[in-house]
């Protein structure tokens, strides 16, 4: 079918919603979106995007801008909380003929798409407080009291959706038992390489971002908030835990700190109203696959509209192709929090002997086009 006529509104203004905005411009519907923020902000820590999110980057139109801001990592290096090196894997090498890996500020990330989309009518501070059927359309109203029908509603609005909060029972992310701090810190190192250290249960990352800063994550396991967790963070880790800490004694306010959450759901489709990206499948960022799935969602969605004879078809459609993958990402997170969890004597030799294989396996059904 072609979009001429039909109405869509897009809940959320970050990587699903405006990778939907670039991956249905060609369509021809109207296209309009919202966005509960009151504007783009440089406000964020840093984002890893593998070949496959670089790859639809691509087919989006949109890799070039992103590239021109991002660091390619070419290596990534595992080891245990002493410094002792586990594993290495080339993703240079691993990712070849998909798509080179790249790491950016979420920001800029944000900015390269906002300039791809172009004159994309964003409302920003405005967001649905209601939903409610009419046929096969969809009345919205929203917070500034106005109402408008549409003929599909895609929720691209994060986590905690309101979209989802609307059409499907108040269905709410689950706590994985894990809460993470993130920061930026100088660059200290000039080889572009993606680090993690590994503690029984926790993890502590590094991934430079640019040329002057890295990107740093700590999942702490369950407890939420400990007041003294950067004390624990510098006494239990190797370098360059100690440095990275010191840019939060200068200053904290890139620092972002909570849960990390999921969503699982039967469905992504109640009637013309659709959920994308972190919305509908959210999963730990373990495999840093969460913008990844989203712009995969973004170009699948495209295809299933221009290939169904209606709106109802193609969500059946994007629905049976898109579940399979997101199924495996979210097995795959699970399994690698299940392995870090591990006594460390025995994670580290599983790690040395079958990490690299393990790595491999992760992502293999991911080399494939969605």
């Amino acid at each position: 079918m072609r979009g001429k006529g039909v109405r869509v509104l897009i809940v959320g203004g970050g990587v699903a919603g405006l990778a939907t905005v670039a991956a249905l411009r060609e369509w021809g519907a109207t296209i309009d979106v919202v966005e509960r923020a009151p504007g783009p902000t440089d406000a964020g820590t840093g984002i890893y995007l593998t070949g496959n999110a670089t790859r639809m980057l691509d087919v989006l139109g949109l890799r070039e801008p992103v590239a021109d801001v991002a660091v390619e990592i070419t290596r990534q290096r595992s080891t245990n909380q002493r410094g002792r090196r586990l594993f290495d894997i080339d993703v240079a090498a691993l990712w070849r003929g998909v798509g080179p890996c790249v790491s950016l500020p979420r920001a800029q990330l944000h900015r390269a798409l906002l300039d791809g989309v172009g004159d994309a009518p964003i409302r920003w501070g405005r967001q649905p407080v209601a939903l409610l059927p009419e046929g096969d359309q969809v009345a919205v109203e929203f917070d500034d009291t106005s109402t408008d029908r549409y003929d599909l509603v895609l929720g691209a609005d994060g986590v905690h959706s309101t979209v989802r909060r609307l059409a499907f029972d108040g269905h709410a992310a689950r706590d994985l038992g894990q809460y993470a701090y993130r920061w930026v810190a100088p660059r200290i190192d000039d080889e572009p390489v993606w680090s993690v250290q590994l503690g029984r249960g926790r993890q502590f990352l590094t991934i430079p971002i640019s040329a002057e800063q890295t990107y740093c994550y700590y999942n702490d396991g369950p407890v939420a908030e400990r007041p003294g967790w950067r004390d624990d963070l510098g006494a239990t880790y190797s370098e360059p835990v100690a440095a990275m800490l010191k840019a939060l004694d200068y200053d904290d306010s890139t620092l972002h700190a909570g849960p990390n959450q999921e969503v699982v759901l039967d469905s992504w489709a109640r009637g013309p109203v659709l959920l994308v990206g972190d919305a509908a499948h959210a999963t730990s960022p373990n495999m840093a696959q969460g913008a990844a799935m989203a712009l995969e969602d973004a170009v699948v969605l495209a295809s299933s509209l221009a290939a169904s004879d209606s709106v109802a078809d193609a969500l059946r459609a994007f629905e049976a192709r898109r579940r399979p993958r997101t199924n495996w990402v979210l097995s795959q997170t699970h399994r690698r929090d299940k392995a870090t969890g591990l006594p460390p004597a025995l994670r580290d030799l599983v790690m040395r002997r079958l990490g690299e294989q393990m790595f491999r396996s992760n992502y293999g059904p991911l080399f494939a086009q969605p």
